[in-house]
Order: C-alpha cells, then structure tokens, then sequence
C-alpha cells in the first residue's frame, strides 16, 4: 500500500452496511445489474464495500480483483465472495494506491466510492492507470446537484460536518467532470434521484459507462 494510511469507519461501515443491504430492494439491485451488465474480461473493483456487487458479475469476467480498506466492510466482502462462482478476490487497499500493475485489466467498477475517497484526481488516475487502453469503467457514483441551490448547500456541508459524521462521504463532488479531466470519455450515462435510505439526503446518481482514452 506504500505506506497510505489506514482506512476505517466502524459505525459508518457499519451502518452503510445496513442502508446498501436494505436499499437492493428500493432499486439498488438493478442499478448494480444495469452498471455490470455485458460487463467482460479481468476486471477491478474499488472500494468493493460489503461486496454487494459481486452476485451481479456476468459469467463473461474471467477475475475481479476487488479492493476494500475498510476491515469491516472487507471480511463482509471475502464471505460474499465465497458465495459466488466467480474467480474473485479482496484486497487491503485504497482506491488512490492500487497494488495493479499498468494497463493490465479490461474493465474497472466503482460503484457508490468515489463520493468518499481521500483524493478523488488520484483514484480516477489509478482507474485510468490500470485499465488496458479502451478498457471501460463502469459507474454508479452520487454526484453534485444540477440545481444551484442544492450545489450551495451540498458545498457547505462537504466544507463542515458531513464528512466527519458520513466517514468521508462528499455530497458535492463533480465526479462526472473529474472522469473527463482524468482521461475519460463518458459514452453512456443516466442521472437519476435516489436516497439509501429514508434517513439519507435525496442524491443526484450517474450511472453509466467511461472509455479510457
């Protein structure tokens, strides 16, 4: 890991593990279908949380290695990972320090993460790093409102509390435009409204698909 510090949120990891597992039915099961669907090749996964993604992988992937820093939420990930039959693993690593070597994957997934990492320049660079060129990115990221008054508001709480009560998590993060400054053409993309749950603001989502270029 290159000496990055740990990463842990044990209430956070907790309680996010309770929201995701209650939102499949609310509709984050089909945004995880949609998000991997036709989805082929060796693939990473960055912060693979409680490995909800990992019952949605079509049999066309060959390997996931899948990256959780977090030692909660990772133990939940390897036990999800021994359900499926898919070739996967779990690591001990941010999304910002991926122990991958260059251009060595086909495709890449992050899904509900980018919201939270660190330095999120440095983990869409190691996205792009990573990826064989062509190789595509698969997202579902919560991203800043397109309505002014709500950008104002989200800034505001990004730049005070809620970070340190959500373990990191940004509300207000222009993760479409950091893909396209970091070497990514978006080809397909939705923008959706969605809350986890009843006790989680309501968020701007984009699902779609970014092309290393």
């Amino acid at each position: 890991m290159s000496g990055a510090s740990p990463v842990s949120h044990p209430l956070c990891a907790r309680l996010y593990a309770k929201q995701a597992n209650g939102a499949e039915s609310r509709g984050l099961a089909d945004q995880r279908r949609a998000m991997l669907d036709g989805l082929a090749g060796s693939v990473v996964e960055i912060g693979a949380g409680n490995g909800l993604n990992f019952g949605h992988y079509p049999p066309s992937v060959t390997s996931v290695q899948a990256f959780e820093p977090d030692r909660y939420l990772r133990r939940l990930a390897v036990e999800a990972a021994a359900e499926t039959t898919l070739s996967i693993s779990v690591g001990d690593a941010p999304a910002e320090d991926l122990p991958v070597e260059d251009a060595s994957v086909d495709a890449a997934v992050a899904s509900l993460v980018l919201c939270s990492v660190r330095d999120l320049a440095r983990a869409v660079g190691e996205l792009h790093r990573v990826l064989r060129p062509g190789g595509e990115l698969r997202f579902n990221e919560h991203v800043v409102s397109d309505r002014r008054v709500w950008r104002v508001l989200q800034r505001a709480a990004d730049a005070t509390v809620w970070p340190i009560v959500s373990g990191g998590c940004h509300l207000g993060r222009d993760t479409g435009a950091a893909l396209a400054d970091g070497g990514f053409e978006i080809v397909q993309v939705r923008r959706f409204g969605f809350r986890v749950s009843a006790l989680d603001p309501a968020k701007s989502h984009l699902l779609g698909t970014a092309r290393r270029v």
